[in-house]
């Protein structure tokens, strides 16, 4: 009670049968807290302070606080003749205790709020608060906005709401710290010295497509994954292990095609050396470049393979050439840059490579701690039917063993079973290593961290608080519309959209798709991917596809026999490839088909005007002959009259003699009629023109 004796009453009538507990603290100029804890004593339950009590409770309230306000009154009175008779303070100490009493209040009541961060949902906040969202939907209605219990709120509403309810809430990016620091838990692990142990050199082959990488991988690898591609081109990142003079190498084998850059690019963050494939008689081309570029922007030393030397045509010392364009000089010319001549078809010179590889790895002295607990990449995800989610991770740090709790992403998971590339089972997998996983709860993205978690409750916290955060960042992008964008959308009325649901075998594919379709540019027409996802073509996507007018792409997926039937009741278009240069060939037709056509003027024929008729209810008609061409019925028409344009328009009537005809063909006469126009003279000339429409293509 005495912090209720420090405060002022104020004695308005509360005419309400009932009153929730904020107002009337509201009313006594106290927090509610403190009323909360008066009402405690005097054995009235109240769980917040959205609760209500009866008209007479509060009356009863009332009067306690103004005897205790009374007292404290006289006390006031009596304090303030003795200080008078005392030595008084000094103002500025006496300001610097009361600005100090007033922080300290503040944090008190500050640490007393529920923390909220942007974006969070009606529902979510009800929750919180324990009050029911519908208060908070009359109170947003009363602003004049209406909302559902979906709806996100941005920090003006919330402050709104704060002041408007009474809630005892605060704005804060708490949670996100949280994340943060649980995120970067295992990464802030500091490994001794002396538990360092040399391991595998990470390798990525990279260059442009159709240069044989994969066929050197294939070489190097007594295998032919070249042939079980399709088109002959790497559609995803593969990862092998090969080993040369008992030491083992981990390979990373990265599309070529122009499609894949995301897939390049992650390839490059993953590996400690890069091999640069480039053919002998192609030369340098664009995803060598952008290889380069890769690898040069990561500080990853680069070995240049020389590939098809055996050809006749090869040209070893031009691609050289081409490569000191770009900073990358042979160490024969004096510079740091290795660079072996292989023939990956033949086999030659393959050994000379791997021993350049593992020198290079030496030289960087590659080292990790297998004794800690694990952390990699996942190179590549996809749903299986047989075995669920499965990815291929590639193991950076510790080791990885069965019955690990690991989270990637927001997607968490307990390791049931480990192989190799072979497909065979192995119960570990050491640093450098990778590794077919089995267990995951859901297919996570490629490219993501994977972590071993001390138990499955901390994983699962953490995977939950990643969701909310995503859910969030969705809802807050989703939910807010502004005149501006609303004003922008109607002005770009005339842009169309071409709708497409990406499904295909692997994360990394659906990357890479993405990011080719909505790279292709046009100002009239653009890709709108609505969804995307990893396994077969089933009926969800093409109920999904049906509403939103789209087309369902399949790569190396097929749709099954109920998805097939809904989409021929829907009459949705469902395409499969193998290829992702189809693909992207098929859209940009597709997209040329939604551009408005352009039209060509053609001069069909030249007309003379030898005479005219003044015709009752029709006007002027020419008397002509066609001195070039034909004139049709459906033509437009164009008066000439000593070389200037005098008018343009349609041709009303067309007659040859007393008939009407369709058409008239060179060195016949016929009478003209120009839709709503009469100044037809004897020697103008008339041309004689159509539109012929021309599709149009990106």
């Amino acid at each position: 009670m005495n912090q209720i004796n420090k405060l002022k009453l104020n004695m308005e009538v509360v005419s309400l049968s009932k009153i929730r507990v904020y107002k009337l603290a509201d009313k006594l100029n106290m927090e509610s807290k403190e009323l909360i804890d008066i009402l405690n004593k005097l054995g009235i339950e109240v769980s917040s302070h959205m609760s209500t009590i009866e008209d007479e409770t509060a009356e009863l309230v009332k009067e306690m606080v103004a005897e205790d306000n009374k007292d404290v009154e006289e006390v006031r009175e009596e304090s303030k003749e003795e200080i008078e008779e005392t030595v008084e303070e000094p103002e500025e100490e006496v300001a610097e205790i009361k600005e100090a009493e007033k922080e300290e209040e503040d944090t008190e009541d500050e640490a007393d709020f529920l923390p909220v961060t942007e974006g969070i949902t009606i529902r979510d906040l009800a929750e919180k608060l324990d009050i029911s969202a519908n208060n908070i939907i009359k109170e947003m209605m009363q602003m004049g906005i209406m909302t559902n219990v979906n709806y996100s709120l941005d920090e003006d509403e919330i402050e709104i709401l704060k002041d408007e309810l009474g809630l005892e809430i605060k704005i804060t990016d708490e949670i996100e710290e949280e994340e943060r620091s649980s995120e970067l838990e295992l990464d802030e692990i500091v490994d001794k010295p002396e538990d360092l142990k040399p391991r595998p050199p990470i390798v990525t082959v990279m260059g442009h497509v159709d240069h044989g990488k994969t066929t050197l991988l294939d070489v190097i690898r007594k295998t032919r994954v070249a042939e079980g591609e399709a088109g002959g081109i790497t559609q995803h990142i593969g990862a092998y292990q090969a080993s040369h003079d008992d030491k083992k190498i981990t390979f990373i084998d990265t599309p070529g095609h122009e499609a894949f850059t995301a897939m390049r690019a992650r390839g490059a963050q993953l590996t400690d050396i890069v091999i640069l494939v480039v053919a002998a008689d192609d030369g340098v081309m664009p995803q060598t470049v952008e290889a380069i570029n890769h690898a040069q922007a990561a500080g990853i030393p680069i070995i240049v393979a020389v590939n098809k030397i055996d050809k006749a045509n090869a040209q070893p010392d031009r691609v050289k050439q081409e490569l000191t364009e770009h900073s990358l000089v042979p160490e024969e010319w004096g510079g740091d840059t290795i660079c072996v001549s292989v023939s990956a078809l033949k086999g030659e010179n393959i050994d000379e490579l791997l021993e350049m590889v593992n020198l290079v790895a030496e030289v960087e002295e590659l080292k990790a701690n297998p004794d800690r607990v694990a952390d990699g990449v996942i190179i590549e995800s996809e749903l299986d039917r047989g075995r669920g989610p499965i990815a291929t991770v590639l193991v950076k740090n510790g080791t990885l063993s069965i019955g690990d709790y690991i989270i990637a992403g927001s997607i968490t998971g307990r390791v049931r079973a480990l192989l190799d590339e072979h497909g065979d089972r192995i119960e570990q997998a050491g640093p450098a290593t990778p590794v077919i996983v089995l267990g995951f709860d859901d297919v996570p993205k490629a490219g993501d961290y994977v972590r071993v978690m001390e138990d499955e409750k901390k994983a699962k916290n953490l995977a939950e608080k990643r969701q909310d955060k995503k859910k969030e960042e969705r809802l807050k992008k989703d939910s807010k519309v502004s005149l501006e964008d609303l004003y922008r959308n109607i002005q770009e009325g005339e842009i169309k959209e071409l709708n497409v649901i990406i499904k295909a075998d692997v994360q990394g594919s659906i990357a890479a798709l993405e990011s080719s379709l909505t790279n292709i540019e046009s100002d009239e027409v653009s890709v709108n991917i609505i969804h995307t996802g990893v396994g077969a073509i089933n009926e969800t996507d093409v109920n999904l596809a049906s509403a939103s007018n789209a087309i369902i792409i399949g790569f190396n997926v097929r749709p099954g026999t109920n998805a097939r039937k809904a989409a021929e009741k829907e009459k949705v278009e469902i395409k499969t490839y193998r290829v992702i240069y189809k693909v992207i060939e098929d859209i940009k037709n597709a997209m040329s088909g939604l551009l408005e056509p352009e039209y060509k003027e053609i001069i069909v024929g030249r007309v003379e005007v030898r005479d005219t008729f003044k015709v009752p209810d029709v006007g002027i008609v020419a008397g002509a002959y066609v001195k070039e061409g034909e004139v049709n019925r459906n033509d437009y028409v164009r008066l000439l009259r000593n070389g200037t344009i005098i008018h343009e328009g349609e041709i009303s009537s067309l007659k040859r003699f007393e008939d009407d005809v369709r058409e008239v063909k060179e060195g016949y006469e016929c009478g003209i009629g120009i839709e709503n126009y009469n100044d037809i003279k004897v020697g103008d000339n008339l041309e004689i023109y159509r539109y012929k429409e021309i599709e149009r293509s990106l």
